[in-house]
């Protein structure tokens, strides 16, 4: 079967779940047996998030490829359980920057370059590209921002084109927009979405499907003006309310049948979806009969963003044991030697990645404490490098040891830059970046929660632990747990007089599945709430 498209578009304002509405709706197809991609197109000007601030973009997601990508690639790959690539991520910045370094060698011989087509048809080269790399039967392709944006504008005439270029038949159009409850009056408003969907006809697109997103549930007045006004059947309109996990929307919204009216309008057939294990999963986020307290101490907490995978695979570990994760959100600049008895209530300690110098101290106190007060811990990519100072400093009394980032004098660089990193002034896209393997030593914490001594996961950074100290840490209680064998490099270090402490230098939550957690947060989950019951 030829693929077919379906594009997700968003308005009245940002941040309304367009990519839950499209990860759902994925998710729900490929119960059905078909095989989904998700595409995700950014407007903004930067090639890729990779250089962005935390708090102005939250996570970037990494794909197995090395791609550096917006967090919405992280929900699609945990609702549609499959890998993306950097295919998959869009953005305007990579799509001028084509056309500008084919300006400039000279192959676009002498045209004059234009928004249309040469703008247009560079996104609809990406959209095919993607599709036929992944050769799958539903493509769906979310476009960033809000409609009425000037720099989503593109995008917009380029879906349009690409339409009419594949036939109607073959591509749909879903439209996710805001029904504001005014508590004033009592009422759900519907003129923002009438005017939102009349900027998307002035630009030559019909919607076929109207998802409303809104605090209160849409009734049938309001069903029946939007389709008066808005040239809508009242069963193509839906409604995504707000739900207590994320990954109950797929059933929200295959309780209404937009998985059977896609299915009808696009003039496909699958089975019956096979939702039983995602209920069971949903189930157990929503009704946990434990729950437990782990602390996340980062540089970015005030932005939760900033840690979206981390936090759902919290919930992911959570899910397996039946058991309620509180994610504390603790600042790494708060935590001190006067201050380290916040943790205190505290049944695992995670401290994340990051970059830069700043609460660098704080999460090494936090290391500490979870070493000394036997709390579960897991360190991830800077945690790990600051579990290694850590231990470094206070066990192997090496009073100045540090990581070359923080104090390239140290006399102790037991963290330092790669090699090949030294000479790199260029930022964007130049980390190690994506899938590596790693050899797990047997018998270690990591080794038997993976269940195999192989495995590959996904990276980004640029400092690694110096094997020149590499002896003098195996020989104490520090041990190394996982290495690259292709580079010698170290990936996991654990302690062997401890409960549960495992850092590594790679980011697992990347791979985590809502129905399928990292076998690390699994069991990382699992020592805390073993802490739990131990205290009493």
């Amino acid at each position: 079967m030829h693929t077919k498209f379906i594009f997700v578009t968003g308005g009245v304002t940002s941040s309304l779940g367009k990519g839950i509405v499209a990860s759902s709706l994925g998710c729900l197809l490929k119960s059905r047996g078909f095989k989904i991609s998700i595409q995700k197109m950014d407007p903004y000007l930067n090639v890729d998030p990779g250089t962005m601030n935390p708090y102005q973009h939250g996570e970037v997601f990494v794909t197995d490829d090395g791609a550096e990508t917006d967090l919405d690639l992280g929900h699609y790959e945990r609702f549609i359980d499959q890998p993306l690539t950097a295919s998959h991520s869009v953005s305007s910045g990579q799509i001028y920057w084509n056309l500008f370094e084919r300006e400039r060698k000279g192959e676009m011989n002498g045209t004059t370059i234009q928004v249309i087509p040469h703008v247009t048809g560079g996104i609809i080269s990406k959209i095919e590209a993607a599709a036929k790399a992944a050769d799958s039967d539903v493509m769906l392709v979310e476009l960033g921002g809000t409609v009425g944006d000037i720099e989503s504008e593109p995008f917009q005439e380029a879906i349009r084109q690409f339409r009419w270029s594949v036939g109607p038949e073959n591509c749909i159009f879903i439209h996710v927009t805001l029904l504001p409850y005014l508590e004033s009056s009592g009422e759900l408003k519907t003129k923002p979405t009438q005017h939102s969907i009349r900027t998307l006809l002035s630009k030559g697109i019909q919607p076929d499907i109207v998802v409303c997103r809104s605090l209160k549930r849409v009734g049938r007045e309001q069903r029946e003006k939007i389709s008066l006004l808005c040239n809508l059947e009242a069963d193509h309109i839906m409604e995504s309310p707000n739900a207590s996990t994320l990954y109950e929307v797929p059933l929200l919204l295959h309780q209404q049948g937009l998985d059977e009216l896609v299915c009808r309008m696009l003039g496909i057939k699958g089975r019956e979806p096979e939702l039983t294990a995602w209920r069971k999963m949903v189930e157990n986020i929503k009704n946990p009969t434990q729950e437990v307290n782990i602390a996340l101490v980062g540089k970015y907490v005030e932005l939760h963003d900033a840690y979206l995978s981390i936090a759902e695979s919290l919930t992911h570990g959570g899910a397996f044991h039946s058991a309620k994760v509180h994610i504390h959100w603790i600042n790494a600049d708060t935590v001190t030697d006067e201050t380290a008895n916040i943790l205190k209530d505290m049944q695992g300690i995670l401290v994340p990645g990051g970059f830069g110098t700043r609460g660098l101290e704080g999460k090494i106190r936090a290391i500490q404490y979870a070493r000394e007060n036997n709390v579960p811990f897991l360190g991830i990519c800077l945690g790990m490098q600051m579990a290694v100072v850590e231990y470094a400093r206070h066990v192997l009394n090496m009073y100045d040891a540090n990581t070359t980032e923080a104090n390239p004098s140290t006399p102790y660089p037991v963290i330092d830059l790669m090699p090949e990193q030294l000479n790199i002034t260029q930022r964007g896209g130049t980390m190690r970046l994506g899938k590596y393997d790693c050899e797990l030593v047997q018998g270690t914490k990591a080794q038997k929660a993976y269940g195999e001594t192989m495995i590959s996961e996904r990276h980004r950074h640029r400092y690694e632990f110096n094997n020149e100290y590499r002896e003098r840490f195996d020989a104490s209680n520090m041990r190394v747990a996982g290495i690259n064998p292709g580079r010698n490099l170290v990936e996991i270090v654990e302690l062997t007089n401890h409960p549960w402490f495992v850092a590594v230098q790679f980011h697992p939550e990347f791979k985590s599945r809502p129905d399928r957690p990292h076998p690390l947060f699994r069991d990382f989950v699992g020592a805390a709430i073993e802490r739990k019951k131990l205290l009493g």
